[in-house]
């Protein structure tokens, strides 16, 4: 046994000694030193290629960027260079994600390099040693099974590194061939996102400062707060603390374009974005952080929050919301959501007249202010035309419409615990596709609409629900009266297109009629030029409130003029509606508009001593008299209490008093007016 260790001993020396021989032989060969460079020298020319694909990236990146500044500063009143910009973002776009592509291929094929180098290094390695310890060391085999499972992985990574290549090709090929003209990186929100953060982006922010400086920062919403950051490792900047304290809307007032304010208790901060679908996409998605956080205030009620500064007014308004929230849900239908059933909905949508559920409420924000008009029952406040409206609709008058085919087709309706992508397939096909509304027929069977009198008497909501005719209202197949002093006539409304209809159901307020024509493509502005070019909105002045403001949010236009040049303001000055003439001012209907005769409104109402009317017409005129001065002074509403007010003394101090003063004296008046009108 000891002999036998001496001789593997002498054995091993030998062999350690006859490898280093070996290899002072061969660090001397030329050819094996220019065999181990002969890799280094391919990864050198990949590593350069890589270098110069990154170089053009980076280069593509600062051009896009230029792109996106210039185009932001492209002023809203010079269409020529709005083009120009548009056209040299495209561009920039397009160089920048080819230029990507680029940079991303060549990250791969060097990562795909390194990978199988490494296992073809260490397969031919351990080939090597099973081959020549393969007799002398039986224990060996016993690494076979890893060996070939090594020789599987690295087929596997060879395929995969050639799939990925071509698949990187197809969509570089495809990246090319695709329209550029839209921005496909806006991020959906996502209130439950593991990260905590809802929505994030780029956004140019204005500066508060004098200058009005604008500058591109990386916004998002995380924990119901709205920051930014300058770099990504930079602390972020907390714009607004609570959003349960603050409104988003878009603004119109400024010359750059896409830009959109969040307002808060103690500022506002103007904020623009790249596109106008990214700005819809950042106002709904403050939208939907707002309801969320108001949601889980009302779940935790073991941590309410308290704040000090505002709880007396979001007090009063949850009030207030209660009793638009009673006298709404008291409407048949109105107890359960209009599209998945859940009960005891606090949301509703205005221009529909539906009552909604959380979650279908965010979808509807989702489908844009053109599609549906998000409110809350309880947070908001509600104007008593909006409630009015409200009222006069309902959920089981609004399905009736748009869910008339429900029969005939095979989509399931979703429940209140079907997931949400269930929900908002059946939201869009209702609302956006209608594919569930009674398609146009020929002629008509339904009964005639009727209204019995001019003027009927005013009776609770509920009691006027219930008498509402059960109808199923489809355009061309009614027939409306027609009011004289004495009797009712009916007219024959078959064949009447939905614009025409909704023309003439106007004149007679019948919300459900004017819903359906709505719901069937019909133009809200639509003229009749056989009747003095007169629109909806016209016909609607001279029956009530509710109708004109059903009108208004479904995007009326309330300056648009008869061929007497008479808008809807000229003619609700002339019947002597009190209420909706507060109500087109507040729509900012043009009180200097003149007709044929050269009167305005305020020539109107004088003419026929109706000094309510007069009051408010030039109520309206002296607070945009004194906007202006306060712009003049550099005293603007919306910069926080900042600017130059200092510089004028006491003349904004007198300013603010005076229309503190004026819109006590409107309120009065046109609250007197709004609760005085005639349904």
């Amino acid at each position: 046994m000891l002999e036998a260790g001496k001789i593997y001993c002498q054995t091993s020396k030998s062999f350690v000694n006859g490898l280093r021989e070996l290899g002072h032989h061969c660090s001397e060969d030329k050819m094996m030193e220019l065999q181990g460079v002969s890799p280094s020298i391919n990864l050198f020319q990949d590593v350069r290629r890589f270098k110069d694909v990154k170089k053009e990236f980076e280069r593509s990146s600062e051009a896009l960027e230029g792109a996106l500044a210039r185009n932001a500063q492209a002023p809203r009143g010079k269409q020529h260079e709005v083009e120009e910009a548009s056209s040299a973002l495209l561009n920039a776009r397009k160089a920048f994600r080819s230029e990507a592509l680029d940079y991303v291929l060549q990250i791969n094929v060097i990562e795909a390099k390194k990978k199988t180098d490494i296992l073809m290094a260490m397969l031919s390695l351990m080939e090597a040693q099973a081959q020549l310890f393969q007799q002398g060391h039986q224990s060996l085999s016993e690494l076979d099974q890893y060996r070939h499972k090594l020789n599987e992985e690295h087929t596997q990574f060879v395929l995969n590194a050639a799939r990925e290549k071509r698949d990187m090709e197809q969509r570089h090929a495809a990246i090319k061939q695709k329209d550029m003209s839209y921005d496909d990186s806006i991020m959906d929100f996502n209130a439950d996102a593991a990260n905590g953060i809802a929505m994030e982006g780029y956004l140019y922010k204005r500066a508060s400062n004098a200058f009005k400086t604008w500058s591109r920062r990386w916004f998002s919403i995380q924990k119901n707060q709205l920051v930014y950051q300058k770099k990504f490792k930079d602390q972020p900047t907390v714009v607004v603390e609570d959003l349960r304290l603050c409104t988003v809307k878009p603004s119109s007032e400024n010359e750059r374009r896409f830009c959109f304010e969040v307002v808060s208790p103690s500022k506002c901060c103007l904020l623009q974005a790249d596109s106008e679908r990214q700005q819809q996409a950042w106002i709904s998605a403050v939208q939907n952080s707002i309801a969320s956080a108001f949601q889980e205030r009302r779940e935790d009620t073991h941590s309410p929050v308290r704040i000090h500064t505002s709880a007396h007014t979001l007090r009063q308004t949850e009030d207030e919301g209660y009793k638009a929230l009673d006298e709404v849900q008291a409407i048949p239908g109105n107890r359960q959501c209009c599209d998945c059933g859940e009960p005891g909905p606090d949301w509703a949508s205005i221009n529909l007249g539906i009552t909604l559920c959380i979650v279908c409420s965010g979808i509807h924000r989702s489908l844009g202010v053109h599609f549906s008009k998000v409110r809350s029952l309880t947070l908001d406040s509600w104007e008593p035309e909006l409630v009015k409206l409200m009222c006069e609709l309902g959920n089981t008058v609004i399905n009736r419409i748009y869910e008339a085919r429900i029969d005939e087709i095979t989509i399931k309706k979703p429940h209140s615990s079907s997931p949400r992508g269930d929900k908002e397939s059946w939201i869009r096909s209702k609302y956006v596709e209608k594919k569930f509304i009674q398609k146009l027929p020929e002629t008509g069977r339904n009964p005639p609409l009727r209204r019995s009198s001019a003027r009927r008497n005013r009776a609770t909501t509920q009691d006027r629900t219930v008498q509402k005719p059960a109808l199923k209202p489809k355009p061309n197949r009614a027939t409306l009266p027609r009011l004289t002093d004495v009797e009712e006539e009916e007219e024959d409304l078959s064949g009447l297109h939905p614009g025409a209809l909704l023309y003439r159901s106007a004149a007679l307020q019948n919300f459900p009629v004017m819903a359906d024509a709505l719901a069937h493509g019909a133009d809200v502005n639509w003229v009749n030029m056989a009747e003095e070019s007169s629109t909806p909105l016209i016909q609607a002045v001279s029956n009530a409130l509710a109708a004109c403001e059903f009108l208004l949010q479904n995007g009326a236009n309330v300056n648009q003029a008869d061929s007497n040049g008479r808008g809807p303001l000229h003619h609700a000055t002339i019947l002597g509606h009190t209420g909706l003439v507060c109500l087109f001012l507040k729509r900012g209907a043009d009180y200097n508009a003149r007709d044929k005769n050269q009167k305005d409104p305020i020539s109107i109402a004088v003419d026929n001593a109706n000094a309510d009317i007069v009051t408010l017409l030039r109520i309206a005129k002296m607070n945009k008299e004194m906007r202006e001065m306060d712009g003049a002074f550099g005293q603007s509403g919306h910069s926080g209490g900042q600017g130059s007010g200092g510089l004028v003394g006491g003349t904004g101090g007198g300013l603010a008093h005076t229309r503190k003063s004026l819109q006590a004296i409107k309120n009065h008046i046109s609250g007197w007016a709004l609760g005085g009108q005639n349904d």
